[in-house]
């Protein structure tokens, strides 16, 4: 078994060999397309460093309105659900817990739908006021409530109960999508087609004021995420154990909810829901750099974005001209994936 200042070193050297590739991924993500255009060429152009001559002006609108802004949109959107799933397997001590599989997407998606359909009624004052933003709160909303329900449900005397925070998670995400279907069978043509758009998870409709209106929520709720390390580390030995490390125990369990629900409501908001991904990154790092948050966090944060960016390019390119949803692919490598951990945790397979 290595030492601990081995795998600190090991995972030192991860992160840095993670950052590079995610830059790698980004290049390589905004080359995948219909159109092949002179993506550096275009870019050092938009940056100043070229004069542009001999490129067309489709060229430039490709990769400046359409591509880049997916790819940007799409590295936030991994790291969010990546780093979410760390955290909230951090907060109940369990490898298993993502916030797609314990009803806080759903809790998300219900916010969103309910903006959609009943923001020009019910809810017009609201989406009046919040303008561009009005969406992605609203998921933020949604995911806050399911994920504090979740949390009140599941702890008990200072303890937390992993079947009843499952079972709880699969009870509040059912009734989530019972109001959800709901709101759908009210809602009018138009309406539909939004919330089909990405129901099924998808880039697509990526645009730089969809960029704008996620990145105040997402970024610092990744930021905040990084200063939790040194709780979710003591939490690993109990919460009796946190305390006496001198950790304020609900001070963490408090920034906790708050971040994964504003990172994981964002997300669902503008690309739907995107499941597994909380799940595969986290414990294919803890296998690689081990449990220690100070780097397993920011790593998730990495390689959530450079999974969601492959998927994404795998997702344009399976079945051309037309697009593959994104949530169908991250499920088809995810499931496998989950029941591989079920079975290991059993003992029924070594790998």
């Amino acid at each position: 078994m290595p030492l601990e200042g081995d795998r600190s070193i090991r995972a030192r050297f991860a992160l840095a060999g993670l950052a590079v590739l995610l830059v790698l991924t980004m290049g390589f993500a905004l080359q995948v397309g219909a159109s092949d255009v002179p993506t550096l060429r275009v870019l050092t152009t938009w940056a100043g460093l070229d004069d542009g001559q001999g490129l067309k002006p489709v060229d430039m609108i490709v990769i400046t309105s359409i591509r880049l802004p997916r790819v940007i949109m799409g590295a936030m959107i991994g790291a969010a659900l990546a780093v979410s799933g760390a955290v909230m397997q951090g907060l109940f001590r369990n490898p298993l817990a993502d916030p797609g599989i314990v009803g806080v997407s759903a809790g998300a998606s219900l916010g969103a739908v309910a903006i959609i359909v009943l923001g020009g009624t019910v809810l017009a004052p609201y989406s009046q006021f919040a303008g561009v933003n009005a969406l992605p709160f609203a998921a933020f909303l949604g995911g806050l409530a399911s994920t504090y329900i979740l949390y009140s449900i599941a702890t008990r005397q200072r303890r937390t109960s992993v079947a009843t925070m499952l079972l709880a998670g699969i009870a509040l995400g059912a009734f989530a999508l019972a109001l959800t279907g709901l709101l759908i069978f009210v809602a009018d043509d138009l309406q539909l087609r939004q919330i089909s758009f990405w129901s099924l998870g998808s880039l697509a409709g990526a645009t730089w004021e969809k960029v704008v209106s996620i990145m105040p929520i997402i970024l610092p709720a990744l930021f905040v995420s990084a200063y939790l390390a040194r709780g979710l580390n003591a939490l690993a030995f109990g919460e009796a154990a946190a305390v006496h490390m001198g950790v304020s125990v609900q001070f963490v369990k408090n920034v906790a909810i708050f971040a994964i629900a504003a990172a994981t409501g964002a997300s669902v908001a503008v690309s739907g829901g995107i499941g597994f991904v909380g799940i595969i990154v986290p414990h294919a790092l803890r296998l690689l750099i081990g449990p220690d948050h100070r780097y397993l966090l920011p790593a998730a944060g990495f390689l959530g974005a450079i999974f969601l960016l492959l998927a994404d390019c795998i997702s344009r390119t399976i079945v051309p001209p037309a697009e593959l949803p994104i949530g169908i692919v991250t499920a088809a490598i995810g499931a496998p994936f989950f029941l591989w951990i079920l079975l290991r945790r059993r003992g029924i397979v070594d790998l």
